[in-house]
């Protein structure tokens, strides 16, 4: 696991928390949290990015291990990956937006890059 941010939860939860989050971003290619989270979320899906890259069966079970939903597996590895092939990183942007209404924290916004 990435980084030591415990993000205020126990570790099954922080998992459950940080699968979700990768998997919406690859699905809808940006989303919007808090920036200590968007940072943990953008190491773990430059990781499978990372993985997709290379269309082998281990690669594969590596990523489903991961994301939660197949047809994000799909995505993945026939559309996201692609787009990827000449770059060695930096797949994701992080963009503050400012603080949140309710409690003051910082916010961003987390997006592929094209």
């Amino acid at each position: 696991m990435p980084g030591t941010r415990k993000l205020g939860r126990d570790t099954a939860h922080r998992t459950a928390m940080l699968r979700a989050m990768v998997t919406f971003l690859l699905e809808n290619g940006k989303i919007e949290t808090t920036v200590t989270r968007a940072k943990e979320v953008r190491s773990l899906a430059e990781k499978m990015i990372t993985i997709a890259k290379e269309d082998t069966l281990h690669n594969k079970r590596l990523v489903m291990a991961f994301v939660t939903k197949e047809s994000v597996v799909v995505k993945l590895f026939k559309e996201i990956a692609p787009k990827y092939a000449d770059r060695t990183g930096g797949y994701t942007r992080i963009t503050k937006i400012g603080p949140r209404r309710g409690d003051a924290a910082e916010m961003a916004i987390i997006e592929l890059v094209d």
